[in-house]
């Protein structure tokens, strides 16, 4: 068992469960894969984020034909809930200022009281790109029609031909 652990054959390795073997995608396939998401969502190099968007489905599309025979489901969904909070940490700070915060987030939706609260917020991007009302007005649904690349739906479209 020892050996099939360690064993990494183009970015794949294998797993066992009570099924049995399968196929698996490398620790250090997923490090370089999350580094380069961080890459290209850090707050520095944001920049405009449709362009953004755009790369990181660009690069992903790839990355996951190519590892689409893997099993990594959960992996899959750990990471898009993952990249999601980046994309709401650059959206965070490309609203610079609190009355641009407080402006943009009742425009899409947030009651005027909680808007003024998050807006004013002194913690950082992250932290704030975690926050209810953020995460309800940059949902899910609404980063998918501004052109976010869905991961899990697309590992499930790719991987039920295997």
């Amino acid at each position: 068992m020892f050996a099939i652990r360690n064993f990494k054959y183009l970015g794949f390795c294998l797993g066992k469960n009570g099924k049995g073997i399968y196929i698996r995608v490398h620790a250090k396939s997923w490090k370089k894969a999350k580094d380069k998401l961080r890459k290209l969502t850090s707050r520095s190099r944001c920049g405009s984020i449709v362009k953004t968007m755009e790369r990181i489905k660009v690069y992903m599309r790839g990355w996951l034909k190519y590892f689409s025979m893997a099993d990594m489901k959960n992996n899959i969904e750990s990471l898009n809930g993952w990249l999601y909070r980046r994309i709401r940490m650059c959206i965070w700070k490309q609203w610079k200022y609190p009355r641009t915060r407080m402006r943009k987030l009742m425009g899409l939706g947030v009651d005027s009281h909680y808007a003024a609260t998050i807006a004013y917020d002194r913690k950082g991007y992250w932290f704030n790109a975690g926050n209810k009302a953020v995460n309800w007005a940059l949902n899910k649904e609404r980063l998918i029609n501004w052109g976010y690349y869905d991961l899990a739906t697309a590992y499930q479209s790719l991987h039920v031909n295997y």
